[in-house]
């Protein structure tokens, strides 16, 4: 049911999808739908909650390709914004989740990301990469940061082309908080 739905609210977005086109789809009874989901919402909630599930999966790659510590923190934050560049992530988790679910979208969000975030922030104050601060403020305002990147990407003509503008301006942002480091501190 849910790569059913998963693909209905990717094609037709939230508003156009039906709950009885979606267990037609499935092969499930309507009975069935409403056996494991409140309503239509609670199972678009379940494909927004798996998607981010698999930006996370996708971030922790690109963290893991990296060779240190700063790059992996970047590319942690590039595999968000460039998840959008997927069509299917585009339209349902960051054109429609916002929209159909209002806050609760943002606190799927947060439970996923500011956590990470505040890790990554830690682990560059701790190597000294960046000056000690209270990090939970600081991963709020990336956060933030990087949803906005990401719904500019989302409701651009051109996606790519506005990844890569915003993506330029995410690298000056947060890279003006990496201390350059001298070839003694390394």
């Amino acid at each position: 049911m849910l790569d059913a739905a998963r693909s209905m609210f990717a094609e037709t977005g939230y508003y156009g999808t039906a709950a009885e086109e979606i267990v037609r789809r499935a092969g499930v009874t309507r009975g069935a739908l409403y056996h494991h989901y409140e309503d239509k919402k609670d199972l678009f909630r379940a494909v927004v909650d798996e998607m981010e599930g698999e930006i996370d999966e996708e971030i922790e790659a690109a963290e893991r390709a990296q060779p240190d510590l700063p790059g992996a923190v970047m590319a942690g934050y590039r595999a968000f914004v460039d998840a959008v560049l997927d069509p299917e992530m585009r339209r349902t988790f960051f054109l429609d989740g916002p929209s159909v679910l209002g806050w609760e979208w943002r606190e799927i969000d947060a439970r996923h990301a500011v956590g990470k975030i505040e890790e990554g922030l830690k682990a560059l104050i701790a190597e000294g990469f960046v000056e000690p601060q209270p990090v939970g403020p600081l991963a709020r305002l990336i956060n933030g940061t990087l949803l906005e990147a990401a719904f500019f990407v989302a409701a651009s003509e051109d996606p790519e082309a506005a990844r890569d503008e915003v993506w330029g301006a995410m690298e000056r942002l947060v890279g003006g908080l990496l201390k350059r480091r001298s070839t003694a501190q390394k």
